[in-house]
């Protein structure tokens, strides 16, 4: 009797302090493999949220597990999973026409993929589909534009970091016309995707073509959610001033109409600013969406 009670408490005690496993996944998507990473749970879940985090041109999914870190601890307890997609090749299939990049000349599926990714989580884990969101990094938030662009009825919220929408000459994408809630996360000194909009160069060969200012973007989705006026405006509390950056939030808020927020890094280039984690601040974002 008592080693049947050791045996079930040690059970227990194995079960209580599982740790997550890292999956790699692959799914065929019109003849091509197209593989994605996430961390099992740890705790039960109950038709979770999904929060698909995507890499910048020329990285990988696993290479954003770092940089989400936070989030991803957060989500662990909250009931959502966090997926990280690889692009094709390293490079995302988005909505810049002028993209040299394979995965464009290609013309690759992503919403194929991102919505076969989604069954896969509501088949393996029960997803709750009102509940799917995106967070991207450069190239990655040019990925995220195009979900909230083409596919707004499976994607409630994205947001899009170090990232402007194409100009129109270089859009080639259809966009659906369909307001989502975005957040934008610029900075002001970017010398890769000027905030001030213009030609976004990665290297030698990977000319990306004209983006808008940002000013635009974010006009552009306040716009299509039927936001008028001016955005309320807060600054953030600097809590790294050795860094040189302050963060100013624009957002854009009313009854039943999606939320569009702007956090401005001024003095922020082409990467994070040290006063805020700009992941969890994506997923608080995407919280306030399903209130």
């Amino acid at each position: 009797m008592l080693q049947c009670l050791l045996s079930i408490a040690l059970l227990f005690l194995s079960c209580a302090f599982a740790k997550a496993q890292l999956i790699s996944d692959s799914l065929q998507i019109e003849g091509r493999y197209r593989s994605f990473h996430f961390n099992t749970p740890t705790q039960p879940l109950r038709q979770p949220a999904l929060v698909f985090v995507m890499h910048g041109s020329g990285g990988n999914g696993r290479g954003m597990m770092k940089a989400a870190q936070k989030m991803e601890q957060i989500a662990a307890t909250s009931n959502t999973l966090v997926v990280y997609p690889d692009g094709y090749k390293r490079y995302w299939n988005e909505c810049r026409k002028a993209s040299p990049a394979q995965a464009n000349l290609d013309d690759v599926n992503e919403q194929a993929f991102f919505s076969a990714m989604i069954g896969y989580f509501v088949q393996k884990y029960g997803v709750d589909t009102e509940q799917v969101f995106a967070v991207g990094t450069s190239g990655g938030g040019h990925m995220a534009y195009k979900l909230a662009l083409t596919m707004p009825q499976q994607f409630r919220a994205v947001t899009a970091l170090i990232a402007n929408l194409p100009d129109t000459p270089n859009l080639d994408c259809v966009p659906s016309g369909k307001p989502v809630a975005v957040m934008i996360v610029n900075g002001t000194d970017d010398p890769i995707n000027p905030y001030q909009g213009g030609p976004v160069v990665l290297g030698k060969n990977m000319n990306m073509g004209e983006v808008r200012s940002t000013d635009r973007t974010v006009a552009y989705w306040a716009e299509l959610a039927g936001h008028t006026g001016t955005p309320t405006h807060e600054t953030l509390p600097d809590t790294d001033p050795a860094d040189g950056k302050t963060v100013e939030r624009f957002a854009y808020h009313a009854p039943g109409k999606p939320d569009v927020v702007l956090l401005k890094v001024n003095g922020g280039k082409h990467d994070y600013p040290n006063d805020l984690d700009v992941h969890v601040e994506a997923l608080n974002f995407f919280r306030k969406q399903v209130r």
